[in-house]
C-alpha cells in the first residue's frame, strides 16, 4: 500500500472541520514532511510521530513519506493530530485494515514513548466528527468521559499507540502501562450562598430576581460595603438549571478552555475577571491559536465584572457587540474563529473614585471633574445596553448588626424566577426566544404584543425627551413582560410598566 487516509477534526472557535489525514510514500530521497498548512507545534509531529512509532514496536518506511492535512487551505494547530498522523504512516506498510482507519477518527497527542496523551477541545471535536458522520472515534483515555458525552458515537480510549494499531488489525505487542491522566484541578469547597444572607437589600433583591427572571443585565452601583458583590454571586444560584443541550454547550466551552470535562454541569457558570483584564482577556483572541475569553467562559450564564468602571474603556466596549449578537467572532489571518456568548452581563461600580459620592454622613474627597470622568468610564452605549441599573445604598448599622435573616431565600427567589420563565416561555412558543430579554424590540412595538396607548404614555413621553432611546425604550418593554411574568398576569399593565422605567433609569412613571 502506497497511500493511507484517515481523519481528525481541526477546531476554529468552537466549530470543528473533517481533515482528512493523507500518507503517501514515494522512492525520493528519504524523509518525514507534513504539509497542509500546519502550525509550529503539528510541525514537529514529525519527530514525535517516529519515535512513538519506533517504541510501540511498528515500523515507518525507510522511504520518502510525505503526510497531507486537506483541506489544506484551513489552518491546523496544536498537536491533536498526533494520533491520525501515526496510523496513517504506518498503514502505508500494509499492516493495518484500510477500510477500519478510513471510518474512523482519531484524536490524540503522543509521547515519545508512544503514550496517547490527552489535548484540549475533544467535546467539540467529537461533536464535529458525530455531525459529519462518522460514528467511531478513538480519543486519549483522559478524555474518555468527556468523549462519551456526544451520544451515537462509539468511543474508545487509547492507552498507547501499540493499542490503536491493534484495533486496526497490527499483529503487535500491546504492554500494559499507565495511562496518562488529565491533571485534575484542584476542587475548592462549594460556596453555600444564599440570599437570605443579605440583610437590608429588599429593592436589590428584587432587582436581581427580575433580572434571573428575564435574562436582563444589570448595573449596580453604589458605595463600598453596599453588598453589590454579595448580590451579583449569589445570582446563579436562583437560574433555573442548565438544560442537557446548554450543559453540552458549556461543556464544549470548558473543553476548548483547557479544563477536565467529565461530567455535565447544569449549574449556570460565573465568570469574574479582574478589571486589570485586557480585550483579549475579555473576548478571547491570541495571534495563531484563539482561545476563548471571559464572556465566552460564561455562555449561558453571568459575566460579574466587579468595580467596573476600573475596567480598560475599550475592553468595556468590546462586549457591546456580542451583548447583541450573542456571540463573538475573531478575525486572524487565513481564517475566523466563532465563539457562542450568549451571557448576562452583570456590573457593579462605586459612585466616584473614592466610592464616598453620594453617601449621607460620609467625606467626598474627590473633585466634580473626577466623579464625571469615573461616571463616564461606562459609555453611554454600553449603559444603553443594561436592562436595571439600580442604586445601591449602604444598610443601616442597626440593621446590618442584627440577627435577622432576609424574608427571601435563594429557593424561594429561584421558584419566582422558574415559574416566570415558564409563562415567558409558553408565550414565546412558536418563536425563536425564550427569554423576554430576547424579543425583538420591534415585535414588542407591533401586533396584538403592542401596549395600550394609556398604558404606554410615560414611556412615549421618556422616548420624547430624550431620556431614552429606540434601544432603551425596547428593553423597558421587555422588563415590563418581566414584571408582568412575575406577577402572574397576562400582559403589562401601569404599574409593571412604571416599575419596568425605574429600574431602567430611575424614571417614575
Amino acid at each position: 500500500m502506497r497511500t493511507a487516509r484517515t481523519w481528525a477534526v481541526a477546531l476554529t472557535g468552537v466549530d470543528g472541520h473533517l481533515v482528512e489525514i493523507e500518507a503517501d510514500v514515494s522512492n525520493q530521497t528519504p524523509g518525514f514532511k507534513i504539509v497542509g498548512l500546519p502550525d509550529k507545534a503539528l510541525g514537529e509531529a514529525a519527530q514525535r510521530v517516529h519515535n512513538a512509532v519506533t517504541n510501540a514496536a511498528l515500523e515507518l518506511t525507510r522511504r520518502r513519506l510525505t503526510v497531507n492535512l486537506s483541506p489544506a487551505s484551513l489552518p491546523k494547530h496544536g498537536s491533536g493530530f498526533d494520533l491520525g498522523i501515526a496510523i496513517s504512516a504506518v498503514a502505508t506498510g500494509g499492516v493495518l485494515d484500510a477500510a477500519s482507519i478510513a471510518r474512523t477518527v482519531h484524536i490524540g497527542e503522543l509521547g515519545l514513548d508512544g503514550r496517547v496523551r490527552p489535548v484540549p477541545g475533544v467535546l467539540p471535536a467529537v461533536f464535529a466528527a458525530s455531525r459529519a458522520g462518522f460514528e467511531r472515534v478513538i480519543v486519549p483515555h483522559a478524555n474518555e468521559a468527556e468523549a462519551r458525552l456526544v451520544p451515537g458515537m462509539q468511543v474508545r480510549a487509547a492507552t498507547t499507540l501499540a493499542e490503536v494499531a491493534m484495533w486496526h488489525g497490527a499483529d503487535v505487542p500491546v504492554a500494559d502501562v499507565e495511562p496518562v491522566v488529565a491533571e485534575a484541578p484542584v476542587a475548592a469547597a462549594p460556596e453555600m450562598l444564599d440570599l437570605a444572607d443579605v440583610v437590608g437589600q429588599e429593592e436589590a433583591v428584587e432587582a436581581l430576581i427580575a433580572a434571573a427572571a428575564g435574562g436582563h443585565h444589570m448595573l449596580m452601583s453604589g458605595p463600598p460595603g453596599a453588598g453589590k458583590t454579595m448580590l451579583a454571586r449569589r445570582l446563579p444560584g436562583i437560574l433555573p438549571a442548565l438544560t442537557e443541550d446548554e450543559a453540552l454547550e458549556v461543556a464544549a466551552v470548558r473543553s476548548l478552555s483547557g479544563a477536565t470535562v467529565n461530567v455535565l454541569d447544569d449549574m449556570p457558570p460565573l465568570e469574574a475577571p479582574h478589571h486589570s483584564a485586557s480585550v483579549a482577556a475579555l473576548v478571547g483572541g491570541g495571534s495563531r491559536v484563539v482561545r476563548p475569553g471571559a464572556i465566552v467562559r460564561a455562555h449561558r450564564g453571568i459575566l460579574f465584572l466587579d468595580e467596573a468602571a476600573e475596567f480598560s474603556r475599550v475592553a468595556l466596549d468590546a462586549l457591546r457587540q456580542p451583548l447583541e449578537s450573542g456571540s463573538i467572532e475573531i478575525d486572524r489571518a487565513g481564517f475566523r474563529a466563532r465563539f457562542p456568548a450568549r451571557f448576562q452581563l452583570v456590573l457593579a461600580t462605586n459612585p466616584c473614585p473614592c466610592g464616598n459620592y453620594g453617601v449621607r454622613g460620609a467625606e467626598c474627597i474627590c473633585p466634580p471633574i473626577a466623579i464625571r470622568r469615573y461616571s463616564a468610564r461606562l459609555s453611554g452605549p454600553l449603559r444603553d445596553r443594561i436592562d436595571i441599573d439600580l442604586q445601591v445604598a449602604r444598610v443601616a448599622a442597626s440593621r446590618a448588626t442584627s440577627t435577622e435573616r432576609a424574608a427571601m431565600t435563594s429557593a424561594d427567589a429561584a421558584a419566582q424566577v422558574a415559574a416566570a420563565r415558564e409563562r415567558a416561555r409558553k408565550r414565546w412558543a412558536g418563536t425563536p426566544w425564550t427569554l423576554n430579554a430576547e424579543v425583538a424590540g420591534a415585535w414588542l412595538r407591533q401586533g396584538d404584543r403592542r401596549l395600550p396607548r394609556d398604558v404606554r404614555a410615560p414611556l412615549d413621553r421618556a422616548l420624547e425627551r430624550g431620556q431614552l432611546t429606540l434601544r432603551g425604550y425596547d428593553r423597558v418593554l421587555r422588563l415590563a413582560w418581566t414584571m408582568a411574568d412575575l406577577a402572574g398576569v397576562e400582559m403589562p399593565g401601569a404599574d409593571e410598566l412604571g416599575r419596568a422605567l425605574f429600574l431602567k433609569r430611575g424614571l417614575i412613571a
